[in-house]
Parts: structure tokens; sequence; C-alpha cells
């Protein structure tokens, strides 16, 4: 990293970050687009914005998808608008986390567990309250300071090599290590996880969630797609990189958040943990699926493509015809959709939040503004476009009202669908 905190130039900047090989053959190219969580202030709203090339490759060698890195981790995550705390849902999926690990990993007041990117202390909060000390690792000091106020203990920093040999010479060595979506987040993806051998205990255990290259391919969720998000990731490539680091993966396990993700499970390489039948098991669909093969991604461009032409045939459609259409969900994936596709306020009137740290903001790129979910009912839409899809079900539920006036709920991804 340069002094100024820019990723410095080289000659040929379209390198693996896990290999160095050349890059070369798209997945996706989706334009010009500002930073996904990069909401704009109303005071802010004559001024301009800068946009970056949202360009997914694939890497020919190693299989490992990813955007070229234009903006440096500490501007785009020092202040950081996403709080995990706001999701009820992901709430839930934190608390079973803690459960099964704590049982299956023995954990309690001799333990420590270790959270990187911990966020405002969604997850961490449930190992505090079953009396097991905890320690967050989180580099936005804004998102790091409401964690403190729940009681849990958090280092503002970036993580890696150097960091962790920190913390273990201050007393951290961690029985567990958590990591959950933020794996894709990180330009020195080695450096990274190179971290987690030097804070793991000899027969500590680490899990990294991630969003699943399998189900983004076959579900055309390109929209995850953003360039908060360096990697896109499968269990093969994940574990070549571990690999390196002297680590293993012994456990894996398929989720359904975000679209579908992994659970991967990983230790020491003399580690005792030994390996389950279902790692053998994902890395064969991950094979049968076209993720180590460049034929794999030929059709996802196109997907692309059809979902943006259906989206703007629906937008401008339901304008025409004098019905007002509002968004749902402020997140990250939603700008990328709605900022690939072209779509403002002309089409989509306002994006309904629950956190009120987006509220009151525009949408960046698009200009959508941003207000509370009350203020959508007040507006009384003729349809709600719900721009995280993975989370329908709870949207759905809590929106129900919409349909006191005939109001439907609008999803594009994987196709249109009205319900």
């Amino acid at each position: 990293m340069s002094e100024t905190g820019t990723p410095p130039v080289s000659v040929n900047r379209r390198c693996c970050r896990a290999c160095s090989a050349p890059l070369a053959r798209t997945v996706a190219d989706l334009g010009l687009s500002p930073l996904a969580n990069s909401y704009v202030p109303p005071d802010r709203a004559g001024q301009g914005e800068m946009v970056y090339p949202l360009h997914a490759y694939v890497c020919e060698r190693c299989w490992l998808v990813q955007l070229e890195a234009f903006e440096s981790p500490e501007h785009i995550f020092s202040d950081y608008a996403y709080f995990s705390g706001f999701s009820a849902g992901w709430l839930r999926h934190a608390e079973h986390y803690v459960a099964a690990m704590t049982e299956r990993f023995g954990l309690g007041p001799h333990s420590k567990v270790v959270e990187v990117a911990s966020n405002d202390g969604y997850l961490l909060q449930y190992f505090a309250a079953r009396g097991v000390p905890v320690l967050g690792v989180e580099p936005a000091a804004n998102v790091a300071a409401v964690a403190r106020e729940k009681g849990v203990p958090s280092e503002v920093a970036f993580f890696g090599k150097t960091t962790a040999e920190r913390l273990l010479a201050e007393g951290h060595g961690a029985d567990l290590m958590a990591a959950n979506n933020v794996l894709a987040h990180v330009p020195d993806i080695l450096d990274f996880v190179a971290g987690f051998r030097v804070l793991l205990k000899r027969d500590g255990a680490g899990t990294f969630e991630f969003p699943h290259l399998l189900r983004m391919i076959e579900h055309k969720q390109f929209d995850t797609i953003y360039h908060e998000h360096f990697s896109y990731l499968s269990l093969g490539v994940v574990s070549g990189i571990l690999e390196r680091s002297g680590l293993r993966v012994f456990d894996v396990e398929e989720l359904p958040t975000h679209g579908g993700s992994l659970r991967v499970f990983f230790c020491h390489a003399e580690g005792p943990h030994a390996q389950t039948p279902e790692v053998a098991r994902v890395l064969a669909d991950e094979r049968d699926g076209g993720l180590f093969s460049a034929g794999g991604y030929g059709r996802f461009a196109e997907d692309v493509i059809e979902i943006k032409c259906a989206s703007l045939e629906f937008l401008i459609g339901q304008r025409r015809a004098g019905k007002r259409v509002c968004g749902y969900g402020a997140a990250a994936k939603g700008n990328t959709f709605l900022n690939y596709c072209g779509i403002g306020p002309e089409l989509v009137q306002a994006v309904a939040d629950r956190s009120p740290h987006k509220q009151g903001t525009l949408l960046p790129g698009s200009r959508i503004p941003v207000i509370s979910p009350e203020a959508l009912l007040e507006l009384r839409p003729d349809f709600v476009l719900i721009l995280p899809w993975n989370l329908k079900t709870e949207i759905t539920q809590e929106m129900a009202g919409i349909r006191a006036w005939g109001g439907r709920f609008v999803t594009a991804i994987p196709s249109l669908t009205l319900e």
C-alpha cells in the first residue's frame, strides 16, 4: 500500500491477487459504478461522485473470480454505513452459530473467541452472554463504537499478519476465529489469511462464511458484485489459499444466507480436526458446475443483460401506467442493480430501510432518496421492489401492510417475480 493509502499502480495491474497470473477472461462487465456503500448526504446532493469500473474477471490458473482494486480498504471501510444488527434474520443466524460452535468446540470461560470484521457486535454479543471471552477486530471506528456500547471489546484495525502478531503478543490467542462475509472484502487475501495462522491456537478452529460463487452463477446473482467485494469465492479456491498459509479445510456447511453461502471450517495443517466427507462433496459440485473451467462462465454475462432488460421493461411500463414503485432495502447489492440498470427516482421513487444511518441520504449513483419503512407505507406504493432479495421473506412480513391497498412485492433476480 502506498503512503497515500491507495493501491500502488504496476505496469500490469490486471493480475490475480492470489497467484499473480494475468487476468483476461470476463465474468461480468457492469460498467462504471460508485462505491456501493457510499451513501450521499443531502448537503452533497449537488456534487459529483467518483465511479470506477465494475468488471469481474476469473483467473484461469487458480480460478479466483475478482475485481481490480481501484480503492483502498482504508477508504472503503474506515467509516462504514453497514450495521449487521439491523437485520433480525441475520441476528438469528448469528445466535444459531454461537450455540452450534459453543457445543461443537466446548467453548466456555476458559476459551477465547476472536471475530474479524466484527461490525457492531451482532455475533460476539451472544458469546459474551454465555460467559465466553471475546474480542472483535473491526476497521470501521464508527461501527466498533456501537459494539463497545453493547459490551463487546473491539479493536479498531484492519486484520492481517501484522495485526495478528500484535494481538497474539497481547494475549489474544484464539480457540475459535470467525470471519463472516469479510474474506471477499480484502484485496490482499494472502496476508489476511496468514493472520489467522498466527492468531489461531494450535488446536483451534476458524470459520469463514461467504456467498458461494456456485450459487451466484447458478442463480444469476450479479448484484453481489460490487467494489467492496474484491473476490468471489468457492471452496476450491479458498482451500488452496488456506493451504498456502499452512492451514487446511476440515469441514464445510452450505447455508441459505445471501442467496447461498458456505461456512468453511479450517485449522492448522497439523491440527486435530479430521476432514469430513462434505468437503469432497462440495468440491465435486463446484467441478460439475464449471467453476474450474473457462466454459463455466460463458452464459452468466448474457443472463445479466436479460435481467436488466426485463427489469427496465417492467419499471417503464409501470411509469407509463401511472403506477408508483418504491424499493425496500438500501443494500449494497441493490445499488449495484440500480446503477447497472440505470434506474433512478423517475422509476423508483424512494427506497425504505430500517437503518437510521441510511435514512435521509441518497443512494450512490442513482440518487434515490432513502426513507423509513413508515414513510414508505405513507406513500402507498403500487409495487415494492425488494432489492436485498435474500431477505424477501423477512421484508414481505414486515411490510405486509402494503397489501391493504392491493400493493405487490417485486424481485428482479434471478428473474422478475411479482407476489
